[in-house]
């Protein structure tokens, strides 16, 4: 069977799945989580096994130390991996969920009902968590998904992709809710984003080429974001001890991260008392500084920003830093350079932080707190399936309500229109 057979039987199997998965029930949804989380934790031997033949050839074809740690499992991950299924099958269920009914002066109720969106195709990169993640998040939102990882992955996926169709199998639900590409040939992500007569919505989960690429060839409706340059902002009312910290697990707890902090913006007027304990704390971890004029003269180690380092998404241990007039500056300076993803403000001002909230055009805006919390675990949304910095339909993280939409619905008692 040729490539484009292949995925064109991997979509018809999905479109059969998604209606059945569409009509189950909660039950049956929640029994297949919880036996797919069981299995994790029983099969996480078997999972480190599959990851360390990941690993190793990854090493030879010599990917970057971010890639190498999206890429890894541990004792710890595939545990948080199973605690996330857990989650999502805590959570109530969106499905049919009826909202916003209201009667009409003819007698007809008029509401919405949320429904599944159908089929949705993944592709993402280095990350083998990411197959656990998409498969819990599209069951219980009575979604069919196809999971495209990256080759890097390959013998990851397969053996979480394996767990997973054991759990659905064990609760009476088609094996074929949730299908892993079984092949490394580039030209299957090519027929996937094609595939409008199988595939609903596509989210892309990987590096900007990735999503570049994607953008310009999808026929298909996606939910995505292309980078991440978030920004922490230290005011002139900010709480110094709180300022460390922040920066510090905003850019310094994982450099490989979509909300990793990438730029710190400072007050002026306090860029002299904050800056030179933030950049030394910063140089301890090992972080390169980039920083503007203001910077440089207050910061030895600092090296010149250039306009790029501004609107870059590092992915590394460097940070650009910049004096700003004021809170102004600040939200002008992100809306231009940044993308849209995440932004925190440090700030003991009631008035400025709610200015900061409200003005910042970011799907994520935050006061007082490190960017990392940008993701669905800690938003409670039990997992993800990615981070949208579009403006419609889903925005920031992406869960069970974000895998639905809405439909209209009429409740009548035999009421005709005149």
């Amino acid at each position: 069977m040729d490539i484009e057979q292949y995925m064109q039987q991997v979509g018809q199997q999905a479109r059969d799945a998604s209606r059945a998965i569409a009509r189950a029930d909660s039950n049956a949804k929640n029994e297949a989580l919880r036996t797919i989380a069981t299995s994790i934790r029983r099969n996480s031997t078997v999972l480190l096994v599959a990851n360390q033949k990941d690993l190793a050839a990854a090493r030879t074809a010599g990917l970057e130390p971010a890639m190498l740690d999206r890429l890894t499992l541990s004792e710890k991950g595939i545990a948080s991996m199973a605690d996330g299924v857990e989650q999502i099958a805590a959570l109530p269920d969106p499905v049919g969920e009826i909202t916003d009914l209201k009667f009409r002066p003819s007698g007809i109720q008029v509401g919405k009902m949320r429904v599944p969106l159908g089929v949705i195709g993944i592709i993402y990169e280095a990350r083998p968590n990411v197959t656990a993640d998409a498969a819990a998040l599209c069951l219980k939102s009575g979604n069919a998904a196809i999971l495209r990882g990256g080759s890097e992955a390959i013998y990851s996926n397969r053996a979480i992709a394996a767990l997973v169709q054991e759990g659905l199998t064990v609760a009476g639900l088609p094996a074929n809710v949730v299908q892993v590409i079984d092949t490394i040939d580039r030209a299957a992500v090519g027929h996937l984003i094609t595939m409008r007569e199988f595939v609903d919505v596509i989210v892309p989960r990987g590096g900007k080429g990735l999503i570049s690429r994607l953008l310009a060839e999808s026929r298909v409706p996606m939910i995505q974001h292309l980078d991440g340059n978030c920004h922490v902002y230290l005011d002139n009312e900010a709480d110094v001890d709180k300022a460390l910290r922040i920066v510090e697990n905003s850019k310094t707890q994982r450099y490989g991260t979509c909300n990793t902090a990438e730029s710190l913006l400072v007050a002026r007027s306090v860029a002299a008392r904050l800056l030179p304990p933030v950049a030394a704390m910063l140089t301890a971890n090992g972080v390169e500084i980039r920083g503007c004029a203001e910077t440089r003269a207050l910061v030895n180690e600092a090296k010149a920003a250039s306009e790029e380092d501004y609107a870059t998404e590092f992915l590394a241990p460097i940070i650009s830093v910049k004096v700003v007039a004021g809170l102004d500056e600040a939200i002008e300076h992100i809306n231009r350079y940044g993308s849209h993803h995440t932004e925190t403000i440090v700030s003991e001002n009631y008035t400025k932080a709610m200015r900061f909230l409200r003005e910042v055009d970011s799907a994520s805006v935050m006061v007082n707190a490190s960017t990392r919390f940008a993701d669905g675990f800690e938003y409670g949304l039990g997992a993800e399936i990615g981070i949208s910095t579009d403006k419609i339909h889903a925005r920031g993280p992406v869960g069970l309500e974000g895998l639905t939409s809405q439909k209209w619905i009429v409740l009548g008692n035999g009421q005709v229109r005149s």
